[in-house]
């Protein structure tokens, strides 16, 4: 589904200029008809899995118990 920089801009909540200069820089892929750039919401979907891949890996690391301190005698 193509949408226009405004669209984005909402979907992503972000400014309409941020999105504008992302696909100027080639940030964000885009095809421009003629009168606008419309950019292909799909291409976020991957990004948004990662973020909630690397959201959950870091939650499972803070939650992880902290082992028990091992008590090392010097043999000496």
């Amino acid at each position: 589904m193509y949408l226009t920089i405004e669209e984005i801009a909402e979907f992503l909540s972000i400014e309409e200029s941020k999105v504008r200069a992302f696909v100027i820089q080639g940030r964000i892929r885009a095809i421009h008809d003629g009168e606008q750039y419309l950019i292909n919401k799909d291409q976020f979907d991957t990004h948004f899995e990662q973020v909630e891949k690397y959201r959950k890996m870091i939650q499972d690391y803070l939650n992880e118990p902290l082992p028990e301190d091992i008590d090392v005698k010097d043999e000496d």
